[in-house]
């Protein structure tokens, strides 16, 4: 029998990681923006649209299109990797106040069961690089 944690009827497969961190919201939207923050998490070699229905795509062929974009609080936006037949679509989210944000990132439109483990353990590292950089400034 298999699993169907992490299934809906809405967006099909999908994961969310997220990690309070000891930094204000500004702060972490700014990084995640920056051309470096994107690098870690969208993609090298690409500056963040910021417009919906801009299209990107990253030194690494991953490519999509903006779905909506709020200043200081989500990006959300359709991601689908050179080796991938199908589109996902991404959300970055913050939420917090004072010193503490919680990142969020939630993936939607996975194939099964085996890519939403891919992508628990992809954005894990992700955000585990976000964290190191964020120490490093």
């Amino acid at each position: 029998m298999t699993s169907s944690v992490g299934k809906t009827a809405d967006v099909g497969w999908n994961i969310g990681v997220s990690r309070t961190l000891p930094y204000a919201a500004g702060t972490v939207w700014d990084f995640l923006v920056s051309r470096e923050g994107v690098a870690i998490w969208l993609g090298p070699g690409v500056d963040l649209p910021r417009e919906t229905g801009a299209e990107y795509e990253t030194a690494n062929g991953t490519v999509g299109e903006i779905r909506s974009f709020v200043e200081g609080d989500r990006v959300r936006l359709t991601w689908r990797p050179s080796d991938w037949d199908h589109d996902s679509t991404v959300q970055v989210r913050l939420s917090g106040s004072g010193a503490k944000t919680t990142l969020r990132f939630h993936q939607e439109w996975l194939s099964g069961a085996e890519e939403r483990e891919e992508q628990r353990a992809y954005w894990q590292d992700v955000t585990e690089r976000v964290v190191a950089a964020l120490a490093e400034r």
